[in-house]
Formats: structure tokens, sequence, C-alpha cells
């Protein structure tokens, strides 16, 4: 498996912005979509291109052109936070959804919405933007892989070790990759120091 870290400054700021707990939320989602873009190109880096032919306006030169589909499945609902930038990036993109729930007394999501498109043969973009246990996020990428994905990667703003070691164990073939690694979890399961509940910091639900 393999775990990359944002290492740029601005990703450092937009991070710090998203820690403060006085960021109200249209701030919050402002600065949660420049992030994604971020984090989207980071995880697109190695996706394959093929050279062709253009016809410039002094003359012919050749570029490169993405040449691998791609696909977005954000984890309902803190996951459609960071979708709107990759959709805008990558306008081809096709996109699908998994709703996951936790319970708050045990900390294990449990599965209420699946719409996936066929995968097979795309680059897979799982959207999970706090990675704590990693329960959630090993049964999002279970059900992509059972769609037909076989290259996926996790995209999240804040990963906890346990979860990183989670799907190190359960999907030792996907990347993550983070604007940052925190410390620990919490009795609750939340993220140390983490951002808090990013879905309720996302649409003012505190």
């Amino acid at each position: 498996m393999s775990l990359r870290c944002l290492d740029h400054p601005l990703a450092a700021h937009l991070v710090a912005v998203l820690r403060r707990a006085e960021t109200p939320p249209e701030r919050f989602r402002a600065v949660a979509s420049d992030l994604s873009r971020m984090l989207a190109l980071e995880a697109t880096r190695y996706l394959r291109t093929r050279t062709v032919e253009i016809q410039g306006p002094l003359e012919t030169t050749t570029g490169e052109v993405l040449d691998e589909p791609i696909a977005a499945v954000p984890i309902l609902r803190a996951g459609l936070g960071l979708l709107e930038p990759i959709a805008h990036m990558f306008p081809d993109v096709t996109v699908g959804y998994i709703g996951l729930e936790r319970d708050e007394r045990t900390a294990i999501a449990r599965s209420y919405y699946c719409k996936l498109p066929n995968l097979q043969g795309r680059f897979t973009l799982v959207i999970d933007p706090m990675l704590a246990t990693g329960g959630s996020a090993s049964q999002a990428i279970s059900f992509v892989k059972g769609a037909g994905a076989e290259r996926v990667c996790l995209l999240c703003v804040v990963a906890a070790p346990q979860g990183v070691r989670r799907l190190e164990s359960d999907h030792p073939d996907v990347e993550i990759v983070t604007a940052a690694v925190d410390r620990d979890l919490d009795g609750r399961k939340y993220i140390l120091p983490g951002l808090g509940d990013f879905g309720d910091r996302l649409y003012g639900t505190v």
C-alpha cells in the first residue's frame, strides 16, 4: 500500500483553516473545495496518457492527453464536499455514490445506499474526507472492487494511523492520498487533533 501526504505549504495552510473551530460553514466548504483540487491532482499524478498530434496556431506539434477513464465515488454525505472540484477538473468522470452511516455507540458503519456504475477499467477515486478507524473506507473499497474497479485510490483530508493500518491490512493494493496524518483517535473514534465532524461542519449542522 502507498500512502502519499501532500507536501505543499498551501495544503498545510488550508488544513489549518479547516482545523479552526471558528471557521464558518461557508468558509469551510470553500477551503475544502480548494484542498480537494490539490488532493485530486496528487491522486491522478500517474494517470495513463497518450501522445497526439496537435495543429497549433503557428505549427503542428505533439501533446499528451489523458488516456485512462476516471470514476469518483464519494461516501455520503461528507464526501460530497470534495466531489465538485473533481468533476470540474475531469468533466468526463463517472460518479457513483455510497451511503454509510456510523453508529455513534459502536463506531461501526452500516450501508444504507449504494449506486455504482461499471468501474472496470476506470481509475477509481473513493472520497472519504476523514479516515478514522478505516471501517467505512474499507467497506466502500470492497463495494467499488465488486463493481469492477481494479486501480483504486482513497482520497481523504485527514487520516488517523489506525485507519491507515486497517486499509494496509484489508486493501494493500489501494493508495491513500491525504493532506495530513494525525496523531490518534479519541474514545469515540474521532480523529485527534482532527477537524471535528466533517459533514456537520461542511453543512452547518453542528
